[in-house]
């Protein structure tokens, strides 16, 4: 269905029209000129992305309702690198005209699908038109005690550092769709090419049999057999709210937090600059899921530096304080990992190897105003 015989408001009712409000804080949501928020007792948090498409998503690749999943997931993972707990969610679109009515039904049935995973209230946004592709812009709002939110500046020298989960594989996943969309442009050009050629000679032969190719060309699935892990790190990312609740469980307040969107690399120099201070990260401690090796290996790319730079893993780099050295250690089993520590600002940033020697941590990772 056209968006244009829905009009705009009609297109509001029916994505909007089997959202239920979860959370006490919400007093009114969508339906009115404002949403209505209610946070008596905490301090509120607020955090914004604007996703473009040809930047930051490659629709030849992720289908509507796996973008409106990651798109919602990426907001959240900003409200628990803060130590806080995400409530609510405003979404704005602007898209061009190739999009139909159930494309956005697809991008609301992946959002609702990360919100109702976090209880998050969909309380507002707005739509309108585009002449340049897909934008989405997203708001979540979250709440936490003064007490225990969690800053970028709290890390102090013995602080150690850690990471949930492991690290690399959303790179790793990205560079295999990559490398599978340019196999599937250089087919499809070819057969176009060839097809045109029988066009222009009159080959009617010809033109039938390239026809039936160019289908079959268009058609083409790649087979991802052995690399479902990969794709989904980069697909439908998960912000880590189970890791804040552990923590929580075990009693370990982090110094410092964020979550790892452009990349280790670019996150540890972060917690360093806003907290005066260095580092050093051993990089035989760095997590690396075993298929993420093997993708490396085949792609002829250096792991370490994959780990480090490749971003959009979406997991938890925090520091805590060395008291809680034994708390932390018993986590290992359930995905947290030690990698290292933090050290006196003057002793800078530093990877330690393998082989034990030192280099200085360089922020290689992603960023999308080079694009």
């Amino acid at each position: 269905m056209e968006i244009k015989e829905l009009g705009e408001f009609g297109l509001i009712d029916r994505l909007t029209k089997d959202i239920k409000m979860q959370q006490p804080s919400t007093v009114k949501g969508v339906g009115d000129d404002c949403a209505v928020m209610h946070y008596p007792d905490t301090e509120v948090l607020v955090t914004t992305d604007m996703l473009m498409e040809g930047v930051h998503f490659d629709l030849t690749y992720i289908d509507m309702e796996h973008l409106g999943y990651k798109s919602a997931m990426v907001n959240l993972s900003d409200i628990f690198a803060m130590n806080g707990t995400p409530r609510q969610l405003v979404v704005s679109i602007a898209l061009s005209k190739r999009f139909k009515v159930e494309d956005l039904e697809d991008f609301y049935r992946g959002l609702r699908l990360a919100c109702d995973k976090w209880h998050v209230d969909v309380v507002g946004g707005d739509t309108t038109s585009s002449f340049t592709g897909l934008a989405i812009s997203i708001t979540c709002i979250g709440e936490a005690r003064k007490e225990d939110i969690v800053y970028r500046s709290g890390a102090n020298a013995t602080d150690i550092i850690c990471v949930s989960g492991d690290l690399g594989g959303a790179y790793m996943g990205l560079q295999l769709l990559e490398r599978e969309k340019g196999i599937y442009y250089t087919q499809l050009n070819d057969v176009q090419k060839k097809l045109n050629e029988a066009k222009k000679a009159g080959d009617e032969k010809a033109v039938a049999h390239l026809q039936q190719q160019l289908r079959r060309a268009e058609d083409f699935q790649p087979d991802f057999a052995g690399k479902e892990y990969l794709l989904e790190r980069q697909l439908k990312p998960e912000a880590r709210g189970d890791v804040i609740e552990l923590l929580r469980r075990s009693g370990i307040h982090p110094t410092a937090m964020m979550d790892i969107s452009d990349g280790l690399s670019s996150e540890l120099l972060h917690i360093c600059k806003q907290s005066h201070c260095g580092c050093r990260v051993y990089e035989k401690n760095i997590p690396i899921d075993y298929q993420t090796a093997v993708q490396a290996e085949e792609f002829n790319m250096n792991l370490t530096t994959c780990a480090l730079n490749g971003g959009e893993d979406y997991e938890l780099l925090f520091t805590v304080p060395i008291g809680d050295h034994e708390k932390v250690a018993a986590l290992e089993s359930q995905g947290i990992k030690q990698i290292g520590y933090i050290t006196e600002e003057k002793l800078g940033a530093r990877l330690i190897s393998r082989d034990g020697k030192e280099f200085d941590i360089i922020a290689q990772g992603w960023n999308p105003l080079k694009k």
